[in-house]
């Protein structure tokens, strides 16, 4: 993996917010390891306590004023470096406010209450800044999942070689139980591959040799069976791949970047309280400066003045606030990341929980994007065995893609038995196929064809039947041999076997319109929309069809649309959150979509859909608990009602108290 590009990625703009992590500058600091300010602050506490316990005691006022400054001085030496570096970049920010509260304190004798600032204070941000790179472990443990070296075969021998070595075309061999270093296609041997840190698949993949290595190139286009991403874990059996992307381009590297890239982008939440604390921190500064006059107007000393007004100033820091969305956001990223969902910022965090609506692509997204062979009905006397027998010889021949679906199919229900083949294949326009078999001429194709050669409309029974399976969606075929019809044969793109339990579970959390857009004409999509449970089946669109469709949807609220990310592309970008199928080896889908479900599956769609509401819902309640605990202290402090320490201990709480709250996000299950 290249750990240049991926260090170079950009780090959240949070690390500059007030109230929120300075763990950046504060490595300069860590003398006692990565929680070294967790440290200081508990030594702070200490100090405070003895010193507390000491005033109330006969010993000297001096022992008791030590313990307070010695407390002080450890609570201080974060928020002394953080607001001194702020400060020569010209940032005039909320740790240099609370430092000037305790100076304050303190040069009113009040070293009691300047120590219990400086002790809590530093106690909120070594708690707010341990649980916040608990989020974001969850993110760089990504960044772990690649093993360093791969074992190369060249010249029949196997050479260990770092994975920035690694060369499109190389072989590479992965033993039992080890990790996978590259994408790739297996070329050599069989066995299961957890795949969960790519996308999210909690049941392993078997994985055996593609009969095309040597053609495929990109790694997008390669049946699952056959391909293997870096970072992903080998089960019991020795595996040979042939790399396709380097460790730079490799899905789990730019899976990683979007991940990072992500934590950047703010929610329209964090604009908006991103807005309100433009005009709030002025305000409160004048409050402060007005304060401080105040026994000017009101009978009181000017050091009683000076204490309530950084009694305010501490109440009123807008801490929690400006922490509460940039956590939630992080969390609720971390866990999708998980789960094999790749949400690219707060924006789309927030929009997916409050679609009203889904459009849905339908082929390869409700259906598997290639046809199946769904029946074989003989005729007369004619054996089901004998109608597939035919239907093989005659079809091996043809290149039409409803052959190779209808030769498999048929091939999947005889196994593996000697079929005679046929020749002299002709193909018949707009009509069908025609070929020779044992002595015989076959015809395999519509009505027209029939009509033409016998002179005569087809038996009522064998039109009856193709109309019922062309009305249920299905491309049916009439199978002729000599001088009889012996039956009829029919395949379609049928639907991924989690469709159905996917809406039934989107229909279940309260989406009550999904829509299904296709090129297909009504009746197809109808048939397949009845199967499966669309509300809304949408026929013959073209592209252009489609966006127009998803801006009618909008007026309504909000919708998502789901698709490949290529060709959907226009109507992605026209919904309220695009969201990218099977994105695992598409650069095109990730850079596409607002959300990528990695794996080619649905099943994550519901979870994506909870964990947004979720996110939606806790954004909610931290703020409720920023604004409120605002709202409380800062009339209390102005009348004097309470004092610092009841300031400090409120407001570092709710500062702590929102982040935990999101932190809540890391464990969501729908």
């Amino acid at each position: 993996m290249n750990s240049n590009k991926l260090s170079n990625s950009p780090q959240s703009k949070k690390d500059g917010d007030d109230c929120s992590s300075h763990s950046h500058s504060h490595s300069k600091l860590q003398v006692l390891g990565e929680n070294t300010e967790l440290y200081f602050a508990i030594i702070s506490g200490v100090f405070w306590i003895s010193g507390a316990i000491f005033s109330f005691t006969s010993a000297s006022e001096y022992v008791a004023t030590t313990l307070f400054i010695i407390g002080a001085l450890f609570g201080a030496v974060f928020t002394l470096f953080t607001a001194g570096i702020d400060l020569l970049k010209g940032r005039f920010r909320i740790d240099f406010l609370m430092l000037f509260a305790a100076i304050g304190a303190a040069a009113l004798g009040k070293w009691g209450e300047s120590a219990l600032l400086l002790f809590l204070f530093s106690l909120g941000h070594a708690l707010e800044h341990y649980a916040m790179k608990r989020a974001r472990k969850s993110i760089s443990a990504l960044s772990d999942l690649a093993p360093p070296t791969a074992l190369v075969r060249q010249n029949g021998e196997l050479k260990e070689v770092h994975i920035e070595e690694l060369r499109i075309g190389d072989i590479i061999v992965v033993r039992p139980n080890s990790k996978i270093a590259a994408d790739g296609i297996v070329i050599k041997g069989t066995s299961p591959v957890n795949q969960a840190a790519i996308t999210g698949e909690s049941i392993p993949t078997t994985k055996y040799p593609s009969p095309d290595w040597q053609k495929e190139k990109e790694i997008k286009s390669i049946p699952s069976e056959h391909r293997v991403f870096a970072g992903t874990i080998n089960g019991n059996g020795a595996l040979e791949i042939k790399v396709l992307k380097e460790a730079k381009d490799s899905t789990l590297s730019r899976l990683i970047f979007l991940v990072k890239e992500a934590e950047t982008q703010k929610s329209p939440t964090q604009h908006l309280t991103d807005k309100f604390e433009k005009y709030y921190v002025p305000s409160v500064i004048l409050l402060v400066i007005f304060l401080l006059f105040a026994f000017l107007v009101i009978d009181e000393t000017f050091q009683q003045s000076f204490y309530r007004a950084m009694s305010v100033l501490i109440a009123a820091s807008p801490c929690a606030l400006a922490i509460s969305t940039p956590s939630a956001v992080l969390a609720g990223i971390a866990r999708a990341a998980r789960q094999g969902v790749l949400i690219k910022g707060g924006r789309p965090l927030e929009d997916l929980g409050r679609i009203k609506a889904i459009a849905f692509d339908k082929t390869g997204t409700l259906t598997e994007g290639r046809p199946t062979l769904t029946h074989a009905i003989p005729f007369g006397d004619v054996t089901k065995e004998h109608l597939l027998k035919v239907a093989i010889a005659v079809e091996a021949l043809s290149d039409h893609p409803l052959a190779a679906a209808i030769v498999e199919g048929a091939r999947k229900e005889l196994g593996n038995i000697d079929i005679p083949e046929a020749e002299n294949l002709k193909a018949l326009t707009a009509r069908g196929i025609q070929a020779e078999w044992k002595e015989s001429i076959v015809h395999i194709g519509n009505r027209r064809l029939f009509e033409e050669l016998t002179g005569k409309a087809v038996p009522e029974e064998i039109d009856l039947k193709m109309s019922e399976l062309e009305t249920g969606g299905h491309t049916a075929m009439i199978v002729h041999q000599g001088d009889e019809y012996i039956g009829i044969i029919s395949a379609m793109d049928v639907a991924r076997p989690e469709a159905i339990s996917t809406l039934a579970a989107l229909k279940k959390i309260g989406i009550k319109k999904m829509v299904m857009l296709t090129g297909d004409n009504q009746k197809v999509a109808n048939a397949i929309a009845k199967n499966i449970g669309i509300t809304d089946p949408m026929g013959s669109m073209l592209p252009e069809d489609k966006v127009k469709a998803i801006e009618l949807l909008k007026k309504d609220g909000g919708v998502a649309m789901v698709g490949d990310g290529v060709n959907d592309a226009p109507a992605m970008a026209k919904s309220t959150v695009g969201i990218a199928m099977g994105a695992a080896g598409s650069d095109v889908a990730l850079e596409t979509a607002d959300i990528a479900l990695m794996a080619d599956k649905l099943d994550n769609l519901p979870f994506a859909i909870g964990l947004s509401r979720k996110a939606n819902q806790i954004i909610k309640q931290n703020l409720f608990i920023s604004l409120g605990m605002v709202v409380v202290l800062v009339p209390l402090t102005i009348m004097g009602t309470i004092a610092i320490g009841p300031a400090v201990v409120g407001h570092e709480g709710s500062t702590v108290l929102v982040v935990l709250n999101a932190l809540r996000l890391l464990k969501y299950k729908l």
